[in-house]
């Protein structure tokens, strides 16, 4: 307590009640191609449905292995953190069809290159949200107080504007305070191609009585401008420059005080074009991941490759899992590997194998793709099955515990699967154990299921299983959390006790729950000598025996005759 001047009673509470926190074992993370959405940006995503309204749906060719990569994983899973990664020739649609294309790949570079930017018309009034094809079916119309009540001309119907709009735009009642007149207008997006929802002319958004004055506020005091509010709210286009330009640049945007400001003659009928599709390569791939590197800004447990090819997969490994070491990533051989290969799959995946040249425990392989149905486009597609093996260590985290193998007939059946590219014998699935590629196998009742749990780690040692580095991954990454606290605390004997005392509970806790045989927690003199404390230095040692799956099972039958005293036989074959 602090020194006092005069007599008196000072309360103060010291907590002792720290304890291990749970982490998170169960996010995803995966970067691939998709037909929408902002690129470039971590986006959480919990269901397909969610995935379906954010990334679009997928296509035939580019899209689909990405697709349902992230899709599979979401069949057992509810976090999933994306980044849409974007070819370097994919543009937004925009308004103006001799303008100039544009790539704004999300709402953060259009907020500081774009938004307050008079870009002199280049773009026209309004683009796409995302770069993509997709936005080609978008469709913008605007009406001021200059057509007034006739919407004759207006790209919907008369019954459509009075089920869409109480009334016409003119001068808002905060407009005419200021000496400002014809602020009005109301906006429309519409889904003309039907693209977005398989009925064309739809109306996706609309905006009511939005101003064209950049001090504008609505009756909750926020922004009433109509750039404002559709960069704000809309989930299809950004505006950028004012509505048929030459007329309008004069005004639009402006302060409200005594601005006349300057109306349309007709309503305006905005069709966009020019939105096109590229396929991200490895380098937009590399910085999609780039944005899981950093273990503090972003927490993540497993990472899909998808159909990444070996360079993508490397940099996966060399610098996302091996560095931050409390993720798994999950990664499967090229499609030309397995599909239509009969005879050479294990050749095929030995020479990936050797191309990707790594031993990590923070690495599992499987062995190929699956064939699924693909609701969207009504066909069926071979998509890589790395996406439902971190699945399936998303379930059994759901069932039983991280440190429990996600392989066998218990916990590792496969969803969606209409068939494997290649279903490998107990020969081929020999063969790939070996090399510590982790076969999948259909069996006849029992459905398809991961038959292997090892990791990438070619030394010999319990971190080459599944289960021991999730393990592992869980204890460090609790435990670490916890001992934060301890910093700049004094290394003394209280400080040391309060440690052993904090772990010991939590690791008998995970023996309980069979994830550990033993275990003991050093934290004394003897590995804190006055040395290390002079330096400033804590040191925490303990010490695991991790609990082992079961990969092999040996049954000895033994026929002995009626005669035969059982105890004479016992433990001799």
């Amino acid at each position: 307590m602090g020194f006092q001047l005069s007599p008196g009673v000072v309360v103060s509470e010291v907590d002792l009640t720290t304890v291990i926190p749970s982490v998170s074992t169960t996010t995803g993370a995966f970067c691939g191609a998709f037909n929408w959405g902002p690129t470039n940006k971590k986006i959480q995503i919990t269901t397909e449905s969610n995935l379906n309204s954010t990334f679009g749906k997928p296509d035939n060719s580019n899209t689909f292995i990405s697709y349902f990569t992230a899709a599979s994983f979401l069949a057992y899973g509810n976090d999933l953190r994306v980044v849409r990664a974007l070819g370097a020739n994919s543009r937004n649609a925009s308004a103006n069809s001799l303008a100039t294309t544009v790539q704004i790949a999300n709402e953060d570079i259009f907020d500081v290159s774009y938004r307050n930017t008079d870009n002199g018309n280049v773009f026209g009034a309004f683009t796409a949200r995302y770069p993509g094809v997709l936005g080609n079916s978008l469709t913008v119309s605007v009406v001021d107080a200059g057509i007034g009540a006739s919407y004759n001309t207006w790209n919907i119907s008369a019954t459509s504007v009075n089920t869409l709009f109480n009334g016409v735009p003119g001068t808002s009642a905060q407009a005419n305070t200021a000496g400002a007149a014809n602020d009005q207008m109301h906006i429309v997006v519409m889904d003309t191609g039907g693209l977005f929802t398989g009925i064309k002319n739809t109306v996706l958004e609309t905006y009511a009585y939005v101003s064209k004055a950049l001090d504008a506020k609505d009756a909750y005091g926020n922004s009433n401008y109509y750039k404002n509010v559709i960069f704000n709210n809309s989930k299809y286009v950004y505006a950028v420059d004012p509505v048929s330009y030459a007329n309008t640049d004069a005004t639009w945007g402006k302060t409200m005080a005594n601005t006349n400001f300057a109306t349309l003659s007709t309503a305006i009928t905005l069709p966009m074009v020019n939105g096109t599709d590229d396929t991200p390569l490895d380098a937009a791939l590399i910085n999609g991941y780039s944005y899981f590197t950093n273990a503090d800004e972003v927490d993540i447990s497993l990472v899909l490759t998808g159909g990444a090819d070996v360079t993508v997969q490397q940099w996966v490994i060399d610098n996302i899992v091996t560095v931050r070491k409390d993720c798994i990533a999950f990664l499967s051989p090229p499609v030309s590997a397995v599909v239509n290969q009969t005879g050479n799959e294990v050749a095929n995946i030995t020479t990936w194998y050797n191309q990707l040249g790594r031993s990590t425990s923070y690495a599992v392989l499987d062995s190929g793709w699956k064939y699924m149905f693909d609701k969207y486009n009504n066909t069926y597609h071979y998509i890589p099955l790395n996406g439902d093996i971190a699945g399936l260590c998303v379930y059994t985290d759901s069932v039983r515990d991280p440190w429990w193998s996600p392989a066998g007939f218990s916990r590792g059946n496969l969803k969606n699967v209409v068939k494997l590219a290649w279903n490998p014998s107990k020969t081929y699935r020999d063969s790939l154990y070996a090399m510590g590629v982790n076969p999948v196998g259909t069996f006849p009742g029992n459905g398809t299921v991961l038959f292997g749990d090892k990791t990438l780690q070619a030394q010999p040692s319990a971190f080459d299983r599944i289960n021991v580095r999730r393990l592992f991954i869980v204890l460090e990454k609790a435990i670490a959390r916890a001992a934060r606290y301890s910093l700049f605390e004094f290394n003394d004997d209280f400080t040391r006790s309060q440690f052993v005392s904090l772990v010991t509970p939590f690791l008998r806790d995970i023996q309980g729950r069979r994830g550990i045989y033993d275990f003991r927690v050093i934290c004394d003199t003897t590995n804190n000598t006055q040395q290390m404390i002079d330096t400033n230095q804590f040191q925490g040692d303990i010490y695991i025996k991790p609990a082992r799956s079961i990969n092999f099972i040996q049954l000895n039958f033994v026929a002995v005759r009626t005669g035969v005293d059982f105890t004479e036989v016992v433990g001799k074959f």
